[in-house]
């Protein structure tokens, strides 16, 4: 069968297809990009004070955390549905709801990374003098920084799948795609949008993992201290059993 004939007998893997539709390939991943991005930064800037909130009062915690897991159970049709009436037929409805799923996530993962903060980096801070805004962001946030970017890396992964729902209103990115060849039967398009999504996910967490290791040098300082420690041990391990059999 010829790449072009493919297109003919509506196989799953088309070269062809690729080619003549890499237009339309790209607007769409490019919709799906711009609309992932814009949902985890707002997402980011909501779950922020509300990770704050839940910290400092401890009775806003539970209302807080029950909130944002109520919200993560509601199904992304009906969610879609309740925010139509208020936003109409566009990218807002979209975003908006991602910005809303993502937010059980992203609270948790802030609310702990600041939790695990040593408590005598907080005290050594405060004994030099640090007030509350440059004890929280030159201390407390470079420190929690593992586990948030734990968060946004799943908050990623999956705003990137859900988006794909979007494709209800017509802003779902590669969603759109896939749709529209799942009522055709278009196999070629159906499979090339899913692998893409599949492939923006792998793409965005191992970028997001970088950035991580570039954001905290003193992990990797640890871990190979860590690992030269271990190495110290066990050589020293081989020299007594070696003088030992000696």
């Amino acid at each position: 069968m010829s790449a072009k004939g493919c297109l003919a007998a509506n196989e799953w893997i088309c070269g062809e297809y690729v080619r003549t539709r890499s237009q339309e390939l790209t607007d769409a991943t490019v919709q799906h990009v711009w609309i992932t991005a814009v949902s985890v930064a707002i997402g980011l800037l909501v779950a922020f004070p509300l990770a704050l909130l839940a910290r400092r009062w401890r009775a806003a915690a539970g209302p807080v955390l029950g909130l944002t897991t109520v919200l993560y159970t509601v199904p992304s049709l009906a969610m879609f549905a309740l925010l139509m009436p208020v936003f109409g037929v566009s990218a807002a409805v979209v975003v908006t709801g991602l910005v809303l799923y993502s937010l059980t996530i992203l609270v948790r993962n802030i609310l702990a990374g600041l939790e695990s903060v040593p408590a005598d980096a907080r005290e050594a801070a405060r004994g030099m003098g640090y007030g509350q805004g440059r004890l929280l962001f030159e201390v407390e946030l470079p420190l929690a920084l593992p586990a948030l970017m734990a968060g946004v890396r799943i908050v990623t992964v999956s705003t990137i799948s859900l988006t794909t729902v979007g494709a209800i209103v017509g802003f779902g990115g590669l969603g759109n795609l896939i749709y529209d060849g799942m009522d055709s039967f278009f196999k070629a398009q159906v499979l090339t949008a899913s692998a893409i999504c599949v492939a923006l996910a792998i793409v965005a967490d191992v970028l997001l993992l970088g950035v991580q290791k570039l954001l905290t040098p003193w992990n990797r300082a640890r871990a190979r201290d860590a690992g030269g420690r271990t190495g110290r041990r066990n050589g020293t391990r081989r020299v007594a059993r070696a003088a030992k059999a000696g």
